[in-house]
Formats: C-alpha cells, sequence, structure tokens
C-alpha cells in the first residue's frame, strides 16, 4: 500500500482569493514548494484535493482547475517536486450551472475526493495525512480516518517537517 499527503489548496498552497482560476493570480504560501518536494522525497505520494465551487456558480470552466494543477506542476518541477494527482469537487448546492448544482459526497468536509484517490493509488489511510487550512478540512480528515495537520500561518514546511 501507498502512503499519501493530501494537500488544500486555497489556503494552504497558494494565498486564498476568491475562486481563483488563473495561474497568473496563484501565489505560493511560504515553504509550500519545499513542503511538497519532502513529501516526495519522503515517499509519499503528494494529492490535491480541492472544493471549486467556482465552477458551479459559473465563474469559470473545469479546464481553468486543470490548469492551474498543471501549471501548479511546471513550478514544481524547477525544484525537482510535484503533485500526483489532482481530485476536486466542481459542485454546489446554490450553484447557477444546472448540472453541477447538487449535494454530493465530494464535497469537502464529505470525503469522496479522499475515498476516490485511495481507492485509485491503494492508499493506506493509516499512514498518510490531509493538510488543510480549514475546519472543513480537518472534519474531512478525521471522516476520512487521515491525521489532519491544520496548517495556520508561516512555513508550511516547518509545519510539514515536524509532523512527517
Amino acid at each position: 500500500m501507498n502512503k499519501a499527503v493530501f494537500f488544500d489548496r486555497d489556503g494552504t498552497l497558494n494565498v486564498d482569493i476568491a475562486y481563483l482560476h488563473r495561474p497568473e493570480d496563484f501565489i505560493w504560501i511560504e515553504g509550500a514548494k519545499e513542503a511538497i518536494k519532502y513529501v516526495n522525497d519522503k515517499g509519499y505520494l503528494a494529492i490535491l484535493v480541492t472544493n471549486q465551487s467556482g465552477v458551479a456558480r459559473g465563474y469559470y470552466p473545469e479546464e481553468d482547475v486543470k490548469a492551474v494543477y498543471d501549471w501548479m506542476n511546471k513550478e514544481l518541477e524547477q525544484i525537482g517536486a510535484h503533485l500526483d494527482a489532482l481530485f476536486y469537487c466542481p459542485h454546489h448546492p446554490q450553484g447557477e450551472i444546472p448540472a453541477y448544482t447538487k449535494t454530493c459526497n465530494c464535497r469537502k468536509p464529505a470525503t469522496g475526493m479522499i475515498d476516490a484517490a485511495c481507492k485509485e493509488f491503494n492508499i493506506d489511510r493509516s499512514n498518510s495525512f490531509f493538510v488543510g487550512d480549514s475546519s472543513s478540512d480537518m472534519e474531512c480528515a478525521q471522516r476520512s480516518g487521515l491525521r489532519g495537520i491544520h496548517y495556520k500561518q508561516g512555513s508550511l514546511l516547518t509545519g510539514i517537517k515536524s509532523t512527517l
């Protein structure tokens, strides 16, 4: 079985701006790229799990979510790091786009994204972690049987090193 570190995106890896969907608006949190490299070097899968209600609200298409992820990996390649996978939830109960307007099992704190990743990558939850900045991230970690790392401020690398 594999071990993994699941990362929330907005507020954990990047400065949280409303409905980020363009690479040019992305600002890395201090130590975030280095934290991902540290996770890679320690033999953990690095998996991005992110709620993206802007899709349901009609602010941007799913392709923008994927474009930001691809851009993140290009940035990470420069330091020999990478994200192994992207899992995102495009839904929201009060969305504007009918196909995405629903209550689902993937929007955190629900566990659908974690469950899908664990199945796809054969992940051992007892040796895996979830890094996030919100109470819903920590609730998702707990519901998923993962150890939660609640990022608040400062260098993300320091927080990761103190746990892994």
